[in-house]
């Protein structure tokens, strides 16, 4: 079973095919072998927690489709555009508003900021082409790709990973809720969204400090867009009341994954969303697919007994470190582990487990152990040219060099492990986590 998982790891980090289709021979090979009944690794595509990434691609699909995305990432720029770095905040801060909803951090960099932040950064003569991306592209640019990580973190549905490692740790009887993860998350998030953009402005800053144009840009736009139709309230209102079920889900007793159905059920039923852009959400199928498969290898290895005795030899690595050092330790490892993966899901189907049984069993704070890691499943990330899936489409376009990238990275790792590990102790021990 453990051959069967790491081969499939391998292959989803390197894709000979695409990573569905290298999960589907995973799962092939298991039940092929007898190494898990065939009933057995069908159970894992009953995963709530991998249906709730699947509902949330597809409500994300309906800011796309209305426009509605565009439309408040336009009026951010309008209000706060007026010098570079406001407009950087401004952008990171739709990223915000989106992120609950759109576990894909791929389509939102992708699909809804990039385009923007493309449009406007040629609006002021920035284009990589002609060697003037440093104007404002180039920061703007990176300031994203960082806000969009941060965002990330904050929420337990803002990308696909963060529901994989709660079910992980499910699986380790330890429970984490939607509210209960953004909680955690919010001091270390909301210091690192104000920090990590003022850092990069000065560590890299743009040539055009003052954007006065950019109000005019974008009332331009929005004349372009017009009034907002019925589709666009209708896909407001629907994410508002998805918004606060996630946010009372534990008090009324609604399940995360049920807040999804009820929302997607919502968008069909009002016409902003059709069956047909249902099926035609790529990213939701092959994710449920993958994932499934992944959760179901990773729950077996569980199962027979392989996490356990892992976690106890690395646990005797760290034997006799006091468990606040073993946390550090865990984490470092965790983190700087990344630069040897191309996909942040599959770093996490890869050493969560592992890393929180080795925690827990050193002595950490289970539910501290386990959010920690969840965090780190995004902000790893502040690493490579590859390292998460906004991370390719944000390089390619040409506005930062490679050099640069992972020059900043590596400061910026620094800043998130002593803001998230120092501060966000302390916020945690505030809240009661440990």
């Amino acid at each position: 079973m453990l051959a069967i998982f790491v081969a499939t790891i391998i292959g989803c980090i390197t894709q000979p095919l695409p990573i569905g289709a290298v999960a589907i021979l995973g799962f092939t090979t298991t039940v092929i072998t007898h190494e898990v009944p065939i009933d057995t690794a069908v159970a894992g595509f009953g995963n709530n927690s991998i249906w709730l990434i699947a509902m949330a691609f597809f409500i994300s699909r309906g800011f796309i489709k209305t426009g509605l995305g565009r439309r408040i990432a336009l009026g951010f720029v309008r209000i706060f555009g007026k010098k570079t770095l406001g407009l950087a905040y401004s952008l990171i801060g739709v990223d915000l508003i989106l992120a609950p909803a759109t576990p894909s951090n791929t389509a939102r960099a992708g699909g809804i900021m990039y385009p923007i932040i493309n449009s406007l950064s040629r609006s002021f003569g920035s284009a990589p082409e002609d060697n003037t991306q440093r104007k404002v592209g180039s920061f703007l640019t990176f300031a994203e790709f960082h806000g969009n990580m941060i965002t990330a973190a904050m929420f337990l549905t803002a990308m696909a990973g963060n529901p994989l490692a709660q079910s992980l740790a499910k699986s380790a009887h330890i429970d984490i809720s939607w509210m209960g993860w953004f909680i955690a998350a919010l001091v270390p998030g909301v210091i690192s969204l104000i920090l990590v953009p003022f850092i990069i402005y000065k560590l890299y800053p743009p040539e055009i400090k003052e954007t006065p144009n950019a109000k005019k840009w974008a009332d331009e736009q929005l004349a372009e867009m017009g009034k907002m139709s019925l589709p666009e309230k209708f896909m407001a209102g629907i994410f508002v009341i998805a918004l606060l079920l996630w946010v009372l889900g534990d008090t009324l007793n609604i399940d995360a994954t049920l807040t999804a159905f009820i929302a997607l059920s919502l968008l069909l039923l009002t016409g902003v969303l059709n069956w047909s852009d249902i099926l035609q959400e790529k990213g939701a199928w092959n994710t449920l697919t993958w994932f499934s498969i992944l959760v179901m290898m990773a729950n077996e290895l569980n199962v027979l007994g392989f996490i356990p005795w892992l976690s106890k030899t690395i646990a005797s690595c760290v034997h006799g470190l006091s468990w606040p050092l073993v946390l550090i330790v865990l984490v470092l490892f965790y983190f700087y582990s990344h630069y040897l993966f191309a996909s942040a899901t599959a770093h996490v189907s890869a050493m969560y487990s592992a890393l929180l049984g080795v925690a827990v069993a050193s002595g950490v704070p289970p539910l501290l152990a386990a959010l920690f890691l969840g965090f780190f499943g995004n902000l790893f990330a502040s690493t490579t040219h590859y390292s998460n899936g906004p991370a390719p489409i944000l390089f390619s376009a040409g506005y930062v060099s490679q050099k640069d990238w992972w020059r900043l990275n590596a400061i910026l790792g620094i800043v998130y492990l002593v803001v998230w590990l120092g501060i966000g102790s302390l916020w945690m021990k505030v809240c009661g986590i440990y």
